[in-house]
């Protein structure tokens, strides 16, 4: 296939970027996408020019490294895959694709289509954990009965690979599914309610210092999630935020 791409270009974050345009040739539609931009890098290389920077790991659609804009979806056409598992297949020769960053204020470009996306770290580090006991009398993870529906839900919400493709598909920005996603895995498990209240406040507090939006309730975010995380764990993030601040004032 021919395809002529339009990318993203930003040299650093304080940059101003702009769109450029490739072409690139002989690209196979057993290709993934980002070996096609394997092979655009290559060329560029070749040619003595810099090279596209963008994120990317595993590649094989658990890391959540990759985030990638395109056509004006994240991770692409495709649903319920990342970027790294979008194959060639899905578009057609002479196609002229949009290859963007993530698009948010809490996620600002490094470099060409590279975000920052720490914001979720910090999210993280605010409650994301729950109490264990490191003395040496551990007790066997089997040994605490969780009955099956809340088990099956916690490992739902437990597939969320933190790629941002949320934050970037909503209009607001919001981290809400990402964040919920979090809270529930581990407020549905009785090794998570130790922590319970006091980890969903000091969650919500953070992703708002964080400067994302609030859920627009459209559901372009369960849309868009690559591991198709569900609305309702937003619905129960409000629950348990509206219990836990009742009582922390009781």
């Amino acid at each position: 296939m021919k395809l002529k791409l339009k990318i993203w270009r930003q040299k650093n974050p304080k940059s101003k970027g702009k769109i450029v345009d490739y072409n690139v040739s002989e690209i196979s539609k057993d290709m993934s996408f980002l070996e096609m931009l394997d092979v655009l890098n290559e060329s560029l290389n070749n040619k003595g020019e810099e090279p596209i920077a963008f994120d990317h790991d595993c590649r094989e659609g658990i890391c959540g490294m990759c985030s990638l804009y395109i056509n004006g979806e994240a991770h692409g056409p495709s649903r319920a895959v990342t970027t790294c598992q979008l194959h060639m297949r899905e578009f057609n020769d002479g196609d002229t694709i949009y290859i963007e960053p993530w698009r948010a204020k809490a996620f600002p470009v490094v470099k060409d289509l590279v975000v920052d996306r720490s914001a979720f770290d910090r999210i993280i580090q605010s409650g994301g954990y729950v109490s264990v006991n490191t003395s040496g009398n551990t007790i066997d993870a089997n040994a605490v009965p969780v009955p099956k529906a809340d088990a099956d839900e916690a490992f739902d919400a437990a597939t969320c690979i933190g790629c941002g493709a949320c934050v970037a598909t909503c209009k607001n920005s919001s981290a809400m599914l990402f964040t919920s996603a979090k809270i529930s895995q581990l407020s549905l498990l009785p090794q998570g309610q130790v922590e319970r209240e006091r980890r969903v406040l000091n969650m919500v507090k953070q992703m708002d210092a964080e400067g994302f939006g609030n859920c627009t309730n459209t559901g372009a975010c369960e849309v868009e999630c690559p591991k198709e995380i569900s609305l309702e764990n937003i619905a129960r993030m409000n629950r348990e935020y509206i219990v836990a601040n009742i009582k922390s004032k009781s």
